[in-house]
């Protein structure tokens, strides 16, 4: 089967935006749980300033405390070349530098112009290739700004030439706040495909925030689509957004893949084991549907 990479957000995605801020322990716990579960990758951490997301500090204490398992990847969010010296020294696989395709939400978002954090940028690709560790690009508000409305596809295009030709990757595409449609997806990916070199890998983060996410998830994926982001139960979202709530839930895209004849290497069992662990620590149920229904055709009655 062909194979599509998941990249397992819930630790920092899904926990930035939630009103309780878990502790350093409980996030362990957390990661370690999705260790199991046969995650490629998992976005442990976000380095960004606890003043402006309280619910993201004691990343480094996080990233000491976790249980390495050797085939994942563990990745570090970074908004500026401060927060991805942080991630260099805190020992993350991964450092993803985050840029937003609009000026009005990179000025919310990270506190800068679009210009000054490509600046960053430039800053900090050599620090994280001289120290060894994957450098890649997101485009964050790459199909919709909440502010400025549509985005032009060449802006978008544009940043994803100037993120690989300083020395990232792979492209993330985030649609921050679930304003994308299928035929956007499929566009986007073909323009970037022929913009790119062949040997990048593009990735999508999706928000179901206008129940568009796994329609978006299901069109990326049978137009190529090397790899994509969700978060465990479908917690999360952009505390920067207004109204940007609804990661598409881990189980939920794992069980479509699955059934779609997709290969993601996660044990489902072990991934909604962990999400039914997750909704203990909530007071009202998790978006995630596959954790409520079973898996099919497991469930099945047979006569």
């Amino acid at each position: 089967m062909e194979r599509i990479e998941i990249c397992e957000v819930g630790p920092r995605d899904g926990l930035q935006s939630e009103a309780r801020i878990w502790s350093a322990e409980e996030r362990i716990e957390l990661i370690n749980k999705l260790s199991e579960t046969g995650m490629a990758r998992i976005e442990a951490v976000s380095f960004v300033h606890p003043k402006r997301v309280p619910q993201m500090a004691d990343a480094e204490a996080v990233m000491a405390g976790i249980d390495r398992k050797n085939g994942v990847t563990y990745a570090g969010l970074a908004l500026n070349a401060r927060g991805a010296d942080r991630a260099i020294n805190a020992g993350v696989d991964e450092v993803r530098y985050v840029v937003v395709a609009s000026e009005t939400f990179n000025q919310k978002n990270q506190g800068a112009s679009v210009e000054g954090t490509m600046t960053g940028y430039v800053e900090i690709a050599g620090k994280v290739k001289d120290a060894g560790l994957k450098l890649a690009g997101v485009i964050g508000a790459a199909f919709g700004c909440p502010f400025e409305g549509d985005v032009n596809p060449l802006q978008v295009i544009e940043l994803a030439k100037r993120l690989v030709d300083g020395g990232a990757t792979e492209i993330t595409l985030a649609d921050t706040i679930g304003a994308a449609v299928p035929t956007q997806i499929t566009s986007m990916l073909s323009q970037l495909r022929s913009a790119l070199n062949a040997d990048i890998s593009l990735g999508l983060h999706l928000h179901n925030t206008r129940n568009t996410g796994f329609a978006n998830a299901s069109a990326a994926a049978i137009a190529g689509i090397d790899f994509l982001d969700s978060s465990v139960g479908g917690i999360g979202g952009c505390p920067f957004a207004p109204r940007a709530t609804g990661n598409i839930a881990t189980e939920d895209l794992c069980f479509m893949l699955r059934n779609m004849g997709f290969d993601t290497d996660v044990d489902l069992t072990k991934l909604i084991a962990v999400s039914e662990w997750t909704e203990t620590h909530f007071d009202a149920p998790l978006p995630g549907q596959v954790m409520k229904a079973g898996l099919f055709p497991e469930v099945a009655v047979r006569a």
